[in-house]
Protein backbone atom coordinates (compact mmCIF):
# COMPACT_ATOMS: atom_id res chain seq x y z
CA UNK A 1 0.00 0.00 0.00
CA UNK A 2 1.19 3.46 -1.19
CA UNK A 3 2.01 5.48 2.24
CA UNK A 4 0.33 8.88 1.99
CA UNK A 5 2.10 12.01 2.41
CA UNK A 6 2.04 13.57 5.89
CA UNK A 7 1.19 17.11 4.54
CA UNK A 8 -1.76 15.46 2.26
CA UNK A 9 -2.94 14.21 5.84
CA UNK A 10 -2.61 17.25 7.13
CA UNK A 11 -4.51 19.47 4.71
CA UNK A 12 -7.36 16.50 4.56
CA UNK A 13 -7.83 17.04 8.10
CA UNK A 14 -7.59 20.50 8.03
CA UNK A 15 -10.68 20.83 5.10
CA UNK A 16 -12.32 18.14 6.86
CA UNK A 17 -12.76 20.54 10.04
CA UNK A 18 -13.69 23.53 7.83
CA UNK A 19 -16.47 21.36 6.10
CA UNK A 20 -17.94 20.38 9.65
CA UNK A 21 -17.43 23.90 10.80
CA UNK A 22 -19.86 25.55 7.96
CA UNK A 23 -22.29 22.52 8.35
CA UNK A 24 -23.11 23.52 12.02
CA UNK A 25 -22.79 27.15 11.14
CA UNK A 26 -25.50 26.88 8.26
CA UNK A 27 -27.80 24.55 10.13
CA UNK A 28 -27.51 27.14 12.94
CA UNK A 29 -28.35 29.95 10.94
CA UNK A 30 -31.51 27.92 9.27
CA UNK A 31 -32.77 26.79 12.56
CA UNK A 32 -35.71 29.13 13.36
CA UNK A 33 -35.59 30.76 16.53
CA UNK A 34 -37.88 29.41 19.29
CA UNK A 35 -41.05 31.73 19.11
CA UNK A 36 -42.21 33.73 21.77
CA UNK A 37 -45.23 31.70 23.30
CA UNK A 38 -48.75 34.07 23.14
CA UNK A 39 -49.91 35.21 25.81
CA UNK A 40 -52.68 33.98 27.58
CA UNK A 41 -55.93 35.23 26.38
CA UNK A 42 -58.77 36.06 29.45
CA UNK A 43 -61.62 33.60 28.59
CA UNK A 44 -64.15 36.21 30.66
CA UNK A 45 -63.74 39.91 30.39
CA UNK A 46 -62.80 41.92 33.71
CA UNK A 47 -65.09 44.51 33.60
CA UNK A 48 -64.77 46.29 36.81
CA UNK A 49 -64.94 50.74 35.89
CA UNK A 50 -68.40 50.52 35.63
CA UNK A 51 -67.84 53.92 33.74
CA UNK A 52 -69.22 56.02 31.02
CA UNK A 53 -65.72 56.40 28.39
CA UNK A 54 -64.47 57.29 25.25
CA UNK A 55 -61.86 55.09 24.39
CA UNK A 56 -58.93 55.49 21.30
CA UNK A 57 -58.54 51.42 20.91
CA UNK A 58 -54.72 52.21 18.92
CA UNK A 59 -54.63 48.75 17.92
CA UNK A 60 -58.07 48.16 16.65
CA UNK A 61 -57.74 51.69 14.53
CA UNK A 62 -60.99 52.85 15.98
CA UNK A 63 -62.35 55.63 18.98
CA UNK A 64 -65.59 53.97 20.62
CA UNK A 65 -67.89 54.78 23.18
CA UNK A 66 -68.89 52.19 25.76
CA UNK A 67 -71.55 52.03 28.28
CA UNK A 68 -71.28 51.11 32.03
CA UNK A 69 -71.29 47.95 30.93
CA UNK A 70 -68.42 48.08 29.61
CA UNK A 71 -70.77 47.20 25.90
CA UNK A 72 -69.49 49.16 22.85
CA UNK A 73 -72.65 51.54 21.84
CA UNK A 74 -70.55 53.20 18.96
CA UNK A 75 -67.34 53.64 17.13
CA UNK A 76 -65.28 55.10 13.93
CA UNK A 77 -62.75 54.00 12.32
CA UNK A 78 -59.45 55.60 13.53
CA UNK A 79 -56.24 54.62 12.24
CA UNK A 80 -53.09 55.50 14.65
CA UNK A 81 -55.37 57.34 17.09
CA UNK A 82 -54.07 58.45 20.35
CA UNK A 83 -56.95 60.77 21.87
CA UNK A 84 -60.54 61.19 22.28
CA UNK A 85 -62.56 63.62 23.80
CA UNK A 86 -66.61 64.93 24.04
CA UNK A 87 -67.60 68.07 22.79
CA UNK A 88 -70.29 69.86 24.66
CA UNK A 89 -72.60 69.19 21.88
CA UNK A 90 -72.19 65.45 21.83
CA UNK A 91 -69.84 65.17 19.25
CA UNK A 92 -66.46 63.27 19.19
CA UNK A 93 -63.17 64.81 18.54
CA UNK A 94 -59.98 62.46 17.85
CA UNK A 95 -57.13 61.96 16.27
CA UNK A 96 -56.02 59.54 13.63
CA UNK A 97 -52.66 59.64 12.40
CA UNK A 98 -53.26 61.92 9.19
CA UNK A 99 -55.67 64.30 10.69
CA UNK A 100 -58.18 65.07 13.64
CA UNK A 101 -62.13 64.74 12.98
CA UNK A 102 -65.00 65.35 14.41
CA UNK A 103 -68.21 62.98 14.06
CA UNK A 104 -72.18 63.30 15.32
CA UNK A 105 -73.45 60.70 17.28
CA UNK A 106 -75.11 58.98 14.15
CA UNK A 107 -71.36 58.73 12.93
CA UNK A 108 -71.27 61.63 10.47
CA UNK A 109 -67.83 63.39 10.19
CA UNK A 110 -68.56 67.07 10.04
CA UNK A 111 -64.95 68.46 10.52
CA UNK A 112 -61.75 67.32 9.82
CA UNK A 113 -57.92 68.51 9.70
CA UNK A 114 -55.53 66.53 7.28
CA UNK A 115 -51.80 67.06 7.96
CA UNK A 116 -49.53 67.25 4.88
CA UNK A 117 -47.25 63.71 3.59
CA UNK A 118 -45.61 62.36 5.79
CA UNK A 119 -46.23 63.81 9.22
CA UNK A 120 -48.18 62.10 11.72
CA UNK A 121 -51.00 63.64 14.38
CA UNK A 122 -51.04 62.29 17.87
CA UNK A 123 -52.78 64.85 20.15
CA UNK A 124 -55.74 67.49 19.76
CA UNK A 125 -57.64 68.95 22.22
CA UNK A 126 -60.81 71.17 21.97
CA UNK A 127 -60.57 74.55 22.92
CA UNK A 128 -62.77 77.46 23.61
CA UNK A 129 -65.15 79.19 20.92
CA UNK A 130 -65.25 75.95 18.77
CA UNK A 131 -61.33 76.14 18.12
CA UNK A 132 -58.97 72.80 18.27
CA UNK A 133 -55.93 72.24 19.07
CA UNK A 134 -53.32 70.04 17.25
CA UNK A 135 -49.90 68.85 17.48
CA UNK A 136 -48.31 68.13 14.47
CA UNK A 137 -45.03 65.82 14.00
CA UNK A 138 -43.04 66.50 11.47
CA UNK A 139 -43.16 70.23 10.93
CA UNK A 140 -43.17 70.03 14.84
CA UNK A 141 -45.39 72.20 15.55
CA UNK A 142 -48.89 73.74 17.40
CA UNK A 143 -52.16 74.84 15.23
CA UNK A 144 -54.80 76.01 16.59
CA UNK A 145 -57.96 75.71 13.77
CA UNK A 146 -61.37 76.98 13.97
CA UNK A 147 -64.56 75.49 12.06
CA UNK A 148 -64.08 76.87 9.13
CA UNK A 149 -60.33 75.40 8.78
CA UNK A 150 -58.13 78.24 9.35
CA UNK A 151 -55.23 78.08 11.15
CA UNK A 152 -55.66 81.22 13.48
CA UNK A 153 -52.48 80.25 15.80
CA UNK A 154 -49.27 78.54 15.20
CA UNK A 155 -46.28 77.60 17.68
CA UNK A 156 -43.00 76.66 16.60
CA UNK A 157 -41.66 73.96 18.69
CA UNK A 158 -37.97 72.90 19.58
CA UNK A 159 -36.53 68.90 19.00
CA UNK A 160 -33.00 66.95 18.33
CA UNK A 161 -35.43 64.60 17.10
CA UNK A 162 -35.13 64.32 12.70
CA UNK A 163 -38.01 60.94 12.96
CA UNK A 164 -41.21 62.01 12.71
CA UNK A 165 -42.43 59.35 14.81
CA UNK A 166 -40.62 59.93 17.65
CA UNK A 167 -41.02 64.06 18.04
CA UNK A 168 -44.25 63.96 20.23
CA UNK A 169 -46.96 62.52 21.84
CA UNK A 170 -49.60 63.66 23.84
CA UNK A 171 -50.08 68.23 24.39
CA UNK A 172 -52.04 70.10 26.75
CA UNK A 173 -52.58 73.60 26.13
CA UNK A 174 -52.42 74.69 29.99
CA UNK A 175 -55.16 77.59 31.73
CA UNK A 176 -51.88 79.92 31.72
CA UNK A 177 -51.75 79.63 27.74
CA UNK A 178 -48.76 77.75 27.76
CA UNK A 179 -48.45 74.30 25.85
CA UNK A 180 -47.28 71.06 27.75
CA UNK A 181 -45.26 68.80 25.62
CA UNK A 182 -44.49 65.11 25.47
CA UNK A 183 -41.57 64.91 23.38
CA UNK A 184 -40.78 61.22 23.50
CA UNK A 185 -37.51 60.65 21.92
CA UNK A 186 -36.07 63.74 23.07
CA UNK A 187 -37.08 62.52 26.80
CA UNK A 188 -38.66 65.50 28.46
CA UNK A 189 -41.54 67.07 29.09
CA UNK A 190 -41.46 70.33 27.63
CA UNK A 191 -43.31 73.39 28.47
CA UNK A 192 -43.72 76.56 25.89
CA UNK A 193 -44.90 79.56 26.11
CA UNK A 194 -47.41 81.27 23.61
CA UNK A 195 -44.39 82.43 21.22
CA UNK A 196 -43.15 78.91 21.64
CA UNK A 197 -40.07 80.26 24.22
CA UNK A 198 -39.04 77.01 26.34
CA UNK A 199 -40.31 77.79 29.78
CA UNK A 200 -39.09 74.71 31.44
CA UNK A 201 -37.78 71.06 30.77
CA UNK A 202 -38.93 67.85 32.82
CA UNK A 203 -36.48 65.56 32.09
CA UNK A 204 -38.32 62.46 31.89
CA UNK A 205 -37.01 59.01 29.81
CA UNK A 206 -39.99 58.47 26.92
CA UNK A 207 -41.93 60.93 28.20
CA UNK A 208 -45.71 60.48 26.35
CA UNK A 209 -47.37 63.16 27.91
CA UNK A 210 -48.52 65.56 31.35
CA UNK A 211 -51.36 66.59 33.52
CA UNK A 212 -50.72 69.76 35.19
CA UNK A 213 -52.15 69.94 38.54
CA UNK A 214 -54.11 73.19 40.03
CA UNK A 215 -51.09 72.99 43.03
CA UNK A 216 -48.21 72.73 40.16
CA UNK A 217 -47.56 69.55 39.89
CA UNK A 218 -47.28 67.49 37.09
CA UNK A 219 -48.17 63.59 36.47
CA UNK A 220 -46.33 62.52 33.92
CA UNK A 221 -46.81 59.16 31.75
CA UNK A 222 -43.94 57.43 30.91
CA UNK A 223 -44.48 55.32 27.66
CA UNK A 224 -41.90 52.18 28.13
CA UNK A 225 -40.37 53.61 31.43
CA UNK A 226 -43.16 51.52 33.01
CA UNK A 227 -43.84 54.10 35.72
CA UNK A 228 -46.11 57.22 36.59
CA UNK A 229 -44.42 59.72 37.75
CA UNK A 230 -45.49 62.99 39.73
CA UNK A 231 -43.10 66.31 40.28
CA UNK A 232 -43.42 69.55 42.05
CA UNK A 233 -42.35 72.39 40.13
CA UNK A 234 -38.86 72.23 41.60
CA UNK A 235 -38.42 68.89 39.50
CA UNK A 236 -38.68 66.80 42.75
CA UNK A 237 -40.66 63.24 42.80
CA UNK A 238 -43.59 63.45 45.12
CA UNK A 239 -45.41 60.21 44.26
CA UNK A 240 -45.13 57.25 41.52
CA UNK A 241 -46.55 54.50 40.47
CA UNK A 242 -43.59 51.49 39.40
CA UNK A 243 -43.90 48.92 36.61
CA UNK A 244 -45.46 46.21 39.09
CA UNK A 245 -46.43 47.83 42.29
CA UNK A 246 -49.86 47.70 41.23
CA UNK A 247 -50.76 43.43 42.09
CA UNK A 248 -51.86 42.44 38.68
CA UNK A 249 -51.91 45.30 36.99
CA UNK A 250 -48.09 45.31 35.21
CA UNK A 251 -47.85 48.78 34.03
CA UNK A 252 -46.75 48.30 30.36
CA UNK A 253 -46.34 51.98 27.76
CA UNK A 254 -48.03 54.07 30.38
CA UNK A 255 -50.07 56.04 27.42
CA UNK A 256 -52.97 58.72 27.61
CA UNK A 257 -54.50 59.76 31.50
CA UNK A 258 -56.76 61.48 32.97
CA UNK A 259 -57.48 63.31 36.10
CA UNK A 260 -60.95 62.86 37.98
CA UNK A 261 -62.37 65.64 40.06
CA UNK A 262 -62.07 63.25 43.11
CA UNK A 263 -58.45 62.62 42.85
CA UNK A 264 -58.35 59.34 41.44
CA UNK A 265 -56.34 58.86 37.82
CA UNK A 266 -57.48 57.12 34.97
CA UNK A 267 -54.59 55.28 32.76
CA UNK A 268 -54.53 54.12 29.53
CA UNK A 269 -52.01 51.15 29.83
CA UNK A 270 -51.20 50.33 26.01
CA UNK A 271 -50.33 47.13 25.33
CA UNK A 272 -47.73 47.32 22.27
CA UNK A 273 -44.03 46.55 22.22
CA UNK A 274 -45.13 42.96 23.03
CA UNK A 275 -47.28 43.44 25.60
CA UNK A 276 -50.88 42.28 23.74
CA UNK A 277 -53.21 40.79 26.16
CA UNK A 278 -51.18 41.03 28.92
CA UNK A 279 -52.42 43.38 31.36
CA UNK A 280 -55.81 45.61 31.72
CA UNK A 281 -56.44 47.95 28.55
CA UNK A 282 -57.39 50.42 31.75
CA UNK A 283 -57.27 50.82 34.96
CA UNK A 284 -58.34 53.51 37.75
CA UNK A 285 -56.42 53.97 40.61
CA UNK A 286 -56.38 56.55 43.57
CA UNK A 287 -54.13 58.80 45.54
CA UNK A 288 -52.82 56.19 47.47
CA UNK A 289 -52.49 53.78 45.06
CA UNK A 290 -55.06 51.19 45.66
CA UNK A 291 -57.02 50.11 42.13
CA UNK A 292 -60.52 50.61 42.15
CA UNK A 293 -61.61 49.34 38.50
CA UNK A 294 -60.30 47.81 35.64
CA UNK A 295 -61.00 46.97 32.19
CA UNK A 296 -58.98 43.98 30.94
CA UNK A 297 -61.54 42.82 27.82
CA UNK A 298 -59.31 41.30 24.64
CA UNK A 299 -62.51 40.27 22.74
CA UNK A 300 -63.61 43.75 22.62
CA UNK A 301 -60.14 45.87 22.85
CA UNK A 302 -56.81 45.88 21.32
CA UNK A 303 -54.54 48.40 22.45
CA UNK A 304 -56.02 51.52 24.00
CA UNK A 305 -54.10 54.45 24.32
CA UNK A 306 -56.81 57.53 25.07
CA UNK A 307 -59.45 57.31 27.27
CA UNK A 308 -62.30 59.78 27.86
CA UNK A 309 -64.58 59.42 30.85
CA UNK A 310 -67.88 60.62 30.03
CA UNK A 311 -70.41 62.07 32.03
CA UNK A 312 -73.91 60.83 33.05
CA UNK A 313 -75.99 62.79 30.77
CA UNK A 314 -73.67 62.98 27.83
CA UNK A 315 -75.25 62.69 23.91
CA UNK A 316 -73.01 60.85 22.04
CA UNK A 317 -74.29 57.48 21.17
CA UNK A 318 -78.10 57.49 22.51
Amino acid sequence: MKALNPMALLLTAIAGIAFLAVSIATEAVAKPAKARPAPKRLKDPILTMNRSMLLADNGAGRVCRINKAGKIIWEMPAPGTQEVWMLKEGNVLYTHRRGVRIATPDRKVVWEYTTGKGNEIHSCQPLPGGKVMIAESGPMRIIEVDRAGKITKQVKLTTKCKRTHGQMRSVRKLENGNYLVGQYSDGVLREYDQAGRIVRDIPQRMTFGGIRRANGNTIIATGDVHQIVEMDPEGKVIWKITENELPGIPLRFVAGMQLLPNGNLIVANWGGHGHVGQQPQIFEVTRDKKVVGIIHDDKQFKTVSGVFVLPDDDKAGK
